[in-house]
């Protein structure tokens, strides 16, 4: 059974070449952004569409506005953006793939690093002709406070350890016992956790009761010259109070990879706020899972699930 298949938000235009697409049918990319007012016409001639995450949401109003779907495929197994009752009352087969968690507790790590060792500035000094700026700071010895334990912030946990850091955690339903496993102290609030952490790294899932969790009162508490990063979702962190919280400490510091709004609009506060702050804030285009194991994991598994459905055999379904 072929079909025309649509590949949505390949940004980086490498969905083509990671996974074998030409038995499946007609296959379209999408290297663009499909604005959100065009999704239902510019989508409305394919019976299966093909999302990365989280890019692109599909609620009741797209799904029912085309008429021809048949098949949804998220890379991961979740996604918050489809909604999936909407997508069962038409009778749309919304199937997900695995994912990989090592790569965002990578790159928390490489911008832990980068922020405190000063890299971005000093390889910038040495390119201008210059060499060695102000000094460094060890993250052996220091205090690593992680917001959210789950499997990546477990990961992280671990690779601070290996560093040899003074590591602590807290979410809401963390328990001592669950922290001791991980080789961490279990803080008893947010504001505890804050209050002993010279780095503070949020690994969250956002939701209602999650949005705005690290606010301008965690952020007070951190001490002088503390590093923020934020590799999980934009709305766990207060964006307004982390530019407040850099603009009273001039030796705090901060690494964000993730925006409200994605891909980052040329006028989006955060790129004013980089070009504000300097090298105090590092901004990466939403780094964490993009790694070329991941995206072969993601279009293979993608590819695997179209396939399955075109020849009648059960696939994966969320």
């Amino acid at each position: 059974m072929q079909m025309r298949i649509a590949v949505l938000d390949d940004w980086a235009g490498v969905a083509r070449g990671m996974a074998v697409w030409e038995t499946l049918g007609d296959v379209t990319f999408f290297t663009d952004p499909v604005p959100r007012d065009r999704l239902a016409e510019t989508l409305a001639p394919f019976e299966a569409i093909c999302l990365m995450r989280e890019r692109t949401p599909f609620p009741r109003e797209v799904i029912e506005a085309l008429p021809r779907l048949r098949l949804l495929v998220t890379t991961g197994p979740r996604n918050a953006a489809i909604d999936l009752d909407a997508a069962k009352a038409r009778g749309i087969v919304v199937s997900g793939t695995q994912s990989r968690k090592t790569s965002t507790s990578e790159l928390t790590l490489a911008l832990i690093l980068h922020q405190l060792r000063g890299i971005g500035s000093e390889a910038a000094r040495l390119a201008g002709g210059g060499f060695q700026g102000p000094p460094g700071r060890d993250l052996a010895a220091l205090r690593v406070g992680i917001v959210g334990l789950g499997n990546i912030g477990r990961q992280v946990a671990t690779l601070a350890n290996a560093f040899g850091s003074e590591v602590a955690a807290w979410s809401p339903n963390l328990t001592e016992a669950r922290a001791a496993d991980a080789g961490v102290a279990a803080a008893p609030s947010l504001a505890a956790l804050a209050a002993r952490s010279d780095v503070l790294t949020i690994h969250m899932v956002l939701s209602e009761t999650s949005r705005g969790l690290v606010g301008a009162e965690a952020l007070a508490r951190l001490p002088a010259g503390a590093l923020v990063v934020n590799t999980s979702r934009a709305g766990l962190l207060e964006r307004e109070a982390l530019f407040d919280w850099l603009d009273r400490d001039p030796e705090a510091r901060a690494a964000i990879d993730v925006f409200e709004a994605e891909p980052l609009p040329p006028a989006d506060p955060w790129r004013g706020a980089a070009a504000r702050f300097g090298d105090r804030l590092l901004l990466t285009p939403h780094l964490g899972y993009v790694t070329r194991a991941t995206w072969q994991l993601f279009y293979e598994q993608t590819v695997e699930a179209v396939a399955a459905y075109q020849a009648g055999t059960p696939i994966r379904t969320l």
